[in-house]
């Protein structure tokens, strides 16, 4: 058995001794998958607009909604999944997502119609939800405590790995067609091929789930604690396992009662616990920054300041590989540093950038409706761009995950999990369907001031609000 001495770095409550690295390597990097099918289902509409504007005839706001369908999926997929993966079980429930991946991609690829469109994004956007909370909360409890953040951190890694791969196949597939437009393999359009590329690793997905473990707290909570024994034994070694079966026995016994939406109310005074109101939080500030406008319409943002499509497609590319060695960056420093601090610069490096950005924009001029820019700003532009999109993903990116992923207690985390994942991909909705109307109705200073202002403002909630988890064990996690 691979084997690592990590030491006594649970809180003192069982030392983790000597971890099987190479099954939990295993099971992290097949749980990471979903993330890398959020990513690439989230990307792979960056560089379609022109195609589905010119199949289905769709006006700003028509744009906006086939854009943003997969968002409303993705509020009812992590709202339903964080509740299912309790009766279920955290692997059962990424199953499905992952066969909902499956059949959302053939459907997206083969739609005649924007409603048939908006159906199948909306049903890949349940598998995203669902990989969206489910992926780090699996993580964070079948990974020791002294490395849970740097292991949870991957998540976004492979996020950010899924939308730039959908980034590089859709610059791919335009380049051998000569445009998103233009046909491609049998006779169709090459934007269809993009949402059809994603079967593959939804496939590879679907079938590497067969190989890892339910989650052992969840087997704990339905009284399966020798299949919960047998899978930590398999991790950390039979003396241990045996503590933390006795563990997360006590924790949930403290609290004994079938987990419901209403254990997120604070017993004392009724209201919905602090501790909720802070993953809800950083669930919705994270996507107010208005990271996903870059992700979902990079392509068609550069054009619109004077790149050509091929350009603005590479672009894409160089974001998303700036984006992964960010996270890489951050999966370094989770640990030592903590979460609280890289949220709190990250917060303030974005306030800067958009901000620049919009001082950028608003220097622009129209040149037969469009906005251009000189090469000068426009450099400066991107420069600002690619720097926002860094220190999001030195912070903001992957550490809201890892928190939503360990700071609730037992008890309240698939419920906890459900309300604020769903107010995350409720945020993203509202934010990527705004933004053509707000981009051509306020402008892009405008909007993007507004983007800079919510970073501001989530430096002063993190301080407020958001409380240091790093290096405590998920039994140790108070409401």
């Amino acid at each position: 058995m691979a084997s690592v001495d990590i030491g006594r770095t649970d809180g003192g409550l069982a030392p983790e001794g000597r971890v099987n690295m190479a099954f939990v390597a295993m099971i992290v990097a097949v749980a990471t998958i979903g993330g890398f099918m959020f990513g690439y289902d989230s990307g792979v509409i960056n560089g379609t607009q022109d195609g589905l504007e010119s199949a289905f005839d769709l006006s700003d706001l028509g744009t906006g909604l086939n854009v943003g369908a997969i968002l409303l999926g993705c509020a009812v997929g992590a709202f339903v999944a964080g509740r299912l993966a309790d009766v279920w079980g955290r692997r059962s429930v990424m199953m499905i997502g992952a066969a909902l991946f499956v059949v959302s991609a053939l459907g997206a690829g083969a739609a005649t119609s924007s409603a048939l469109f908006i159906i199948a994004r909306f049903i890949g956007g349940v598998g995203v939800g669902a990989a969206s909370v489910l992926a780090p909360v699996y993580i964070s409890e079948v990974t020791p405590a002294s490395i849970r953040g740097r292991l949870s951190s991957l998540q976004q890694i492979m996020i950010i790995t899924g939308l730039t791969g959908a980034f590089v196949a859709n610059w791919a597939l335009a380049r051998n067609a000569g445009s998103s437009t233009d046909p491609l393999w049998l006779d169709l359009p090459a934007w269809r091929w993009m949402f059809w590329m994603q079967v593959i690793p939804a496939v590879i997905y679907l079938g590497a789930l067969f190989m890892i473990p339910e989650s052992p707290r969840y087997l704990v909570a339905r009284g399966r604690e020798a299949e919960a024994y047998a899978v930590l034994k398999r991790i950390f070694g039979s003396a241990t396992a045996t503590g933390m079966v006795a563990d997360i026995r006590a924790s949930l016994a403290a609290d004994n009662h079938r987990p419901s939406f209403a254990d997120l109310k604070d017993p004392a005074t009724g209201r919905l616990r602090r501790l909720v109101w802070a993953g809800i939080g950083i669930a919705i500030f994270q996507q107010l920054v208005g990271i996903n406008i870059v992700f979902y319409y990079g392509a068609v943002l550069w054009q619109s300041v004077g790149f050509s499509e091929s350009d603005a497609l590479l672009i894409n590319i160089l974001s998303g590989s700036l984006s992964i060695l960010a996270c890489l960056v951050t999966v370094l420093l989770i640990d030592r540093l903590g979460r609280k601090p890289l949220l709190l610069a990250g917060s303030a490096g974005m306030a800067v950038t958009l901000g620049t950005m919009a001082v950028c924009f608003a220097s622009g001029t129209f040149v037969d409706g469009h906005l251009t820019l000189s090469d000068q700003t426009g450099l400066v532009a991107l420069i600002a761009a690619n720097a926002y999109v860094v220190f999001f993903n030195l912070s903001w990116g992957p550490v809201m995950w890892v928190m939503l992923g360990e700071m609730f207690p037992n008890q309240i985390r698939g419920s906890a999990l459900a309300v604020s994942g769903f107010a995350q991909w409720i945020a993203n909705f509202g934010i990527s369907v705004s933004f053509p109307a707000m981009a051509s109705g306020l402008g892009l200073p405008l909007t993007y001031g507004f983007y800079a202002m919510s970073a501001l403002l989530s430096f002063f909630f993190v301080r407020a609000m958001v409380t240091e988890t790093r290096g405590r064990t998920l039994e140790e996690m108070a409401g």
